[in-house]
């Protein structure tokens, strides 16, 4: 079958090889001409790697909206939003659209999927999965072995997009119909990420880092409890095992984030370093305005939101989080 990529990145065009491996065809659109270049001459845009010839890239927007009706997001976030209206008149038929992206829009609390909603008439939208899971591209441009989940509310097409990636050679996909358990834990980890980064940073060693990634489980689970998901959707691999990959991996763009700040830089700074967008800061600081609209209690997140959004010294921060009332470990 045909499915079109909205997004040239790591991870869209990683992905683009995957379903040529599958057998079907697949156009990416990309803004930046050196990423079409790149692809069209058969390279990887972000990676050492060559990639097959049937993997061809586009600039223009109409020829990849007329190419199917299967759009693969793959795009920040933060961008989301303008490019689904930038493809809603475009559209000539329902089309299924499966999300990548991992992250909450600040100042809305809205996931990816919300934002379909809002933004693709329902005329021309037939359905929406969220492709998530421990994954980095790195690896899997290298076809390593990896476990993603398909998720949606309507379980036949998440079942569909399940066949439709998986590869009996390194790609296992798993469904769930637990939509929002599976994207907000998506996001949600790569806020924890950023922390475990910091902890790095400071130099505070595995058992910081360790201790990290279990109390940062239990904010995950309040988050998905809050925002509607099962609770036990956190403990599978859209929640412990996408955070176990992104808190300790310098593949982990969060993570490397997150370690700058430990390491005394600004995000001003790290932005100023490198342009791609650092989904973990923007998910801290729509977790910190979840926790003050929805009075929960997430200490780790507000305490990275302080340092990173306010310039409160980390040392400040982590008085703060030790110096909390002592209780029993509650899950």
């Amino acid at each position: 079958m045909k499915i079109s990529i909205i997004g040239g990145g790591a991870w869209g065009t990683t992905l683009g090889q995957t379903l040529h491996d599958n057998g079907h065809s697949v156009l990416i659109y990309d803004l930046n001409p050196n990423a079409v270049e790149k692809i069209n001459n058969h390279y990887h845009p972000f990676f050492d790697t060559v990639l097959p010839h049937e993997v061809i890239a586009t600039s223009n927007i109409n020829e990849v909206i007329s190419f199917s009706n299967y759009f693969l997001l793959s795009v920040p976030t933060k961008a989301v939003r303008n490019v689904l209206k930038e493809i809603n008149p475009l559209l000539k038929k329902p089309s299924v659209f499966i999300n990548v992206s991992k992250g909450i829009e600040p100042d809305t609390l809205k996931r990816v999927s919300e934002i379909v909603e809002e933004e693709i008439s329902d005329k021309h939208l037939k359905g929406f999965v969220v492709l998530t899971g421990p994954s980095h591209a790195e690896e899997m441009i290298l076809r390593k072995l990896t476990l993603l989940v398909s998720a949606s509310k309507d379980d036949e097409l998440a079942k569909e997009i399940q066949y439709i990636f998986s590869n009996e050679k390194y790609l296992r996909v798993y469904t769930s119909n637990d939509l929002i358990g599976c994207e907000v834990g998506g996001a949600v980890k790569n806020a924890i990420a950023v922390i475990s980064g910091i902890c790095t940073g400071l130099g505070l060693g595995e058992n910081a880092r360790a201790a990290v990634i279990t109390r940062g489980i239990v904010e995950i689970v309040r988050v998905v409890e809050i925002m509607g998901g099962k609770k036990e959707t956190a403990f599978g691999l859209t929640g412990i095992g996408d955070l176990i990959v992104t808190a300790s991996s310098e593949n982990s763009r969060n993570f490397t984030a997150g370690k700058k700040v430990g390491e005394g830089l600004s995000m001003d700074q790290i932005y100023a370093q490198q342009k791609q967008t650092i989904e973990g800061f923007r998910t801290i600081e729509a977790m910190h305005q979840l926790s003050l609209a929805r009075k929960t209690e997430l200490p780790m997140i507000n305490a990275a939101y302080e340092i990173i959004f306010n310039g409160l010294p980390i040392a400040e921060g982590l008085q703060k989080l030790l110096s909390r009332d002592l209780k029993s470990e509650d899950f």
